[in-house]
């Protein structure tokens, strides 16, 4: 194991002298910043990290963003992501916020909304989105996008493209929905100009796979084109397979490329991930109780074997990402539960997906519903908790 603990003091130029020096994959641990939670990251091309964090009550709390600048001794001073204060929410670990950037780089943010936001017009919590504003220095006034459905309990997602397309999807009820976690689908609430504007939200699910109310979901846009949704299913109460959906026209129609099964009476507030690498889009997610990736060609749409790390535990929370020798860090919770943290994970792949020498495990290293993010830089790996 090569593995240094390092404090969101540490400036990440320092961090990539390090890997670059060693050369080898590296995994490097930050903190979240001022005692967050919940860490969504994603890199732009110049090589920032972009991040959001959760901090406050966990039935009301907030939602800051920072950015990680190459070069710089630390992260930026956080910027409040949610107008109305307490309108997030961190309860289940897997209803809070997530991030994507779209053209020009600009921040899109969407979350659950919890009780202490502006009441909605509908049954259950609001489906939030914000964005930058335009100069880059505050967040919009947070929007519900809910116009029809219902019934929000696992997290919805936000996925952008680099042609001004954003994706909101979240999984709800329809009006008049007798069929509970059966009659749910997956919805799409779709803008084409950055944000501005969002059409109605529509059901986009090929077939009728019902979705299991309790777990999370999560959308990507890929640079090809391509839109990627994974979510859980809830046919007959116990057939909670994990659907990977696929769009090849902006969000038009969509597909299923994959489906893993799980047959469960329960449901297991799982989450999921997506992330751009050299090998393709890399998906992640959880079944039985382990972990798993599996990446997904640009082209042909041709999902590869799941891979799941070494050994037996009661891991949660995947992320997955891929460095420039196509090496793949996959980062999970282990021993996590309702009101309960629990310790950090991680398995480096080789470029052909068998299990390296870097790997380890950090005692304590998840807070209470708390999960990891991750971001590839050069050759190296760094895992935010």
């Amino acid at each position: 194991m090569r593995t240094r603990l390092l404090c969101s003091a540490i400036g990440l130029g320092f961090l990539l002298q390090l890997v670059s020096v060693v050369g080898a994959p590296r995994v490097e641990l930050m903190r979240v910043p001022n005692g967050g939670i919940q860490p969504q990251a994603v890199v732009d091309g110049q090589g920032t990290v972009h991040l959001i964090y959760f901090k406050g009550e966990a039935k009301a709390g907030d939602i800051f963003y920072v950015r990680l600048r190459p070069g710089a001794d630390g992260f930026s001073k956080p910027m409040p992501v949610n107008s109305r204060a307490g309108s997030a929410i961190a309860v289940g670990t897997i209803r809070g916020a997530q991030l994507a950037l779209g053209r020009h780089g600009r921040v899109h943010v969407a979350w659950n909304g919890s009780s202490a936001a502006e009441p909605s017009g509908h049954e259950g919590a609001p489906m939030l989105y914000t964005r930058l504003n335009d100069a880059g220095t505050a967040f919009e006034p947070e929007r519900d996008l809910m116009r029809f459905t219902g019934g929000l309990d696992g997290g919805g997602s936000v996925a952008a493209d680099d042609q001004g397309t954003v994706y909101v999807m979240w999984h709800g009820s329809p009006p008049g929905n007798t069929q509970g976690e059966a009659g749910r689908a997956v919805f799409l609430a779709r803008s084409v100009d950055d944000g501005k504007t969002f059409a109605r939200e529509r059901p986009v699910n090929p077939k009728a796979t019902g979705a299991c109310g309790c777990c999370g979901m999560r959308a990507f846009a890929d640079g090809a084109g391509n839109l990627f949704a994974l979510y859980r299913a809830a046919s007959e109460k116990v057939n909670r397979d994990e659907i990977l959906l696929v769009s090849r026209d902006r969000g038009e129609s969509f597909a299923i490329a994959s489906s893993h099964p799980w047959n469960i009476p329960s449901c297991p507030m799982s989450s999921a991930f997506f992330s751009e690498s050299k090998a393709g889009t890399l998906a992640a997610w959880e079944t039985t109780g382990q972990v798993y990736f599996a990446s997904v060609n640009p082209l042909t749409l041709f999902v590869a074997k799941p891979v799941a790390p070494p050994g037996v535990a009661r891991r949660k929370h995947p992320v997955a990402v891929g460095n420039a020798k196509g090496e793949v860090l996959l980062a999970w919770a282990e021993d996590t539960g309702w009101q309960r943290g629990g310790s950090l994970a991680w398995q480096v792949f080789s470029a052909t997906g068998q299990p390296t020498d870097d790997n380890g495990r950090a005692a304590g290293g998840v807070p209470v519903w708390g999960l990891p993010a991750a971001v590839a830089r050069g050759d190296g790996f760094v895992i935010f908790h």
